[in-house]
This record gives C-alpha cells, sequence and structure tokens, in this order.
C-alpha cells in the first residue's frame, strides 16, 4: 500500500486532496481502512474561513497546512508488535481526519455492532458531545430547556434532551430546512425567532416560569447576550458551540445578578476512564449511542443531508463555506 488520499486544507478557504504514505501503526495501535467519515460542518469551516483572532485556542489549533476531521468508521487492517490480532477485520469508529488509511490507539477504538450500519455509525463522536453536553447540564426530570441552533449537534441535542425527560425544549432557529428535520413530538416546540418572539413564547408555554437550562449550539458570538433573555434566575447557560471570537458579556447582569450558572461541555470534559463516581466516559456515551442507532430509537439517517465520494470533498467544502444551512450531516465515501 502506497497511496493514501488524505484531505489536506493547504491555506484558508482551499481544500486538495494529497497522496500521502500509508503509516504504520506502532505499539498499542491498529491501522484502519475508512468507510466513511464525517464532516464537522462546524469546527471544520472555521478552521477553513481562518477568521478567529489571532490569539486564540483556535489560532493555536488552526495552523496550515490542515488535516481535518475527528469522525471515521472503517476496518481494522494491521496491527502494532503488541495488539491482539484477532481485532483484524473488526468494523471500528475512530477519531481519524478524511484520509483512506489512519493509525488509531487502541484506547481510542469504538467497536460498532452489526446492526449499525456505516452512515449511523459514522456520527458517534457527535452523539459523544451532544450527550455529554446534556449530561453537563444535569437536567432533571420535567425542567425545561432551550436549544439555540439546529445544526447537527442542535438536532441531537434536542433529541437527548427528550430523552432525558426535558419538557417542554424550545427549538430555535431561523432556517426552515432544519426546523423541518425536527422529530414530531409533543414535548418540542419549534420556534422561528424571525416570525416568533422567543422570550414570549417560552413565557407563556412555562407559565411564566421561564426556561430553566439554555443550551447555546449556534456558534455565532453575536447572538449569545441576547440568548440569556428567557432564562430564569438560577437558571443553567450551557455552552455546546465553539465560537470563533469574543462576545460582549456584562457579568453582573447577565450572570452575578440573575446567579446564572453558566457551563462549559467541551468534548475533552468526558473522562476516558469509567469509575463509580464518573460513569459516563467517551466510551459509555458512543456505547449508548450505538444501542440507540441499533434499536432505531434516535432517526440519524434522515439528518444525513450529502453523502459523496471523497473526491467530492473540495466542491462539498466550497458549499459549506458559501452557505451550510440546508447541511446537516455531510458524509465522505471511502468504499465508494
Amino acid at each position: 500500500m502506497s497511496a493514501n488520499p488524505t484531505v489536506v486544507f493547504s491555506e484558508p478557504k482551499k481544500v486538495v486532496i494529497e497522496d500521502r504514505p500509508v503509516p504504520k501503526p506502532g505499539r498499542g495501535e491498529v491501522l484502519v481502512k475508512s468507510r466513511r467519515s464525517l464532516i464537522s460542518t462546524g469546527t471544520e469551516c472555521t478552521i477553513l474561513k481562518a477568521e478567529f483572532p489571532k490569539q486564540s485556542a483556535w489560532a493555536d489549533w488552526g495552523k496550515f497546512p490542515f488535516l481535518p476531521g475527528y469522525c471515521s468508521v472503517g476496518d481494522v487492517i494491521e496491527v502494532g508488535p503488541d495488539v491482539d490480532k484477532g481485532l483484524v477485520g473488526k468494523r471500528v469508529g475512530t477519531y481519524a481526519g478524511h484520509a483512506q488509511y489512519a493509525v488509531a490507539p487502541l484506547a481510542q477504538l469504538r467497536e460498532v455492532p452489526p446492526e449499525v450500519t456505516d452512515d449511523v455509525a459514522v456520527f458517534f463522536v457527535i452523539a459523544q458531545i451532544t450527550f455529554n453536553c446534556v449530561r453537563r447540564a444535569e437536567m432533571a426530570f420535567g425542567e425545561s430547556a432551550i436549544v439555540y441552533g439546529l445544526g447537527l449537534l442542535g438536532q441531537i441535542i434536542v433529541r437527548a434532551l427528550v430523552f432525558s425527560g426535558a419538557r417542554p425544549v424550545f427549538a430555535v432557529d431561523v432556517a426552515a430546512p432544519r426546523i423541518a428535520l425536527l422529530p414530531k413530538h409533543s414535548s418540542i416546540v419549534a420556534i422561528n425567532p424571525t416570525k416568533t418572539n422567543v422570550r414570549d413564547k417560552v413565557k407563556e408555554i412555562t407559565r411564566g416560569r421561564m426556561a430553566d437550562a439554555v443550551f447555546e449550539v449556534t456558534g455565532a458570538q453575536a447572538l449569545i447576550p441576547g440568548e440569556f433573555e428567557a432564562l430564569r434566575p438560577l437558571g443553567k447557560f450551557i455552552v455546546a458551540s465553539s465560537p470563533s471570537g469574543p462576545s460582549t458579556f456584562d457579568f453582573h447582569d447577565m450572570c452575578n445578578c440573575p446567579s446564572y450558572t453558566i457551563i462549559g461541555a467541551h468534548i475533552s470534559s468526558q473522562g476516558e476512564v469509567e469509575t463509580p463516581y464518573h460513569q459516563w466516559t467517551r466510551a459509555r456515551n458512543a456505547e449508548l449511542y450505538f444501542d440507540l442507532a441499533a434499536t432505531a430509537e434516535m432517526d440519524i439517517e434522515k439528518l444525513i443531508s450529502h453523502k459523496e465520494p471523497y473526491t467530492k470533498a473540495p466542491e462539498l467544502y466550497g458549499m459549506l463555506l458559501k452557505d451550510r444551512s440546508r447541511a446537516m450531516g455531510v458524509i465522505l465515501e471511502w468504499d465508494a
């Protein structure tokens, strides 16, 4: 094996496919041949645009040339010198980028059940992120929540909130195609803020109590201050997105006086080792996702908006840079 087509951000707003060497697995590693990879339309487009502040975590990470991607499913075809050869042939999820072949450490492998298709399995990292967001919020049965932004993360957060017993769940977005993808469930209240005042609607339905929790999933830093308007005193504000710049924020009026709790929910806040005191690791959340997907309790397939051969990656990213309001799950096929 000498050819390893790999998606590369060669410079801001430019995507190419390079033929790179096939990596060799070392100790504690396996080599995986990709079947599918999922484009993270928010994170990856933020890097690709490179419009973040020069002094930021984005700038520290997003250096060009950049290898995008962190959601992949494929087959183990080779193992490192100290790894069980019985893993060869296993279908696994990994955090690998968009490439035909990738090395993955054993600790990050997620074995995919046979009942779960490649197209659905590749969403497992997004599920880990979103399930963790809901867990970080510590939602109680019957508490109300607002989800601002119904992209891929927002859609799954809405579903996870319903599973957790949240009621009602206000799902907010300006894009009608995104609202149309919401499950038909009595707990979900869809709101287009260009047509309906969010605060007024929340006040009406919660009988004046307002929302117990707000989930920010737009990634638009300018919108964040306004998202506190429908949050009750002592409510929780969960940052589920990764804004690419600063927001103007009055810590007295928007935090101290109403005594809000502001919670970050980055994927890194999940532990790697399961203990009696911390059971919900990344692996455990992935396991739960596969269980839900296998029984069709989580309707992921309807969230797939694009599926194309990896050779179409430059065109897909170009489409996302222009307008990603109609994009949801964007999948690259590596075995087509």
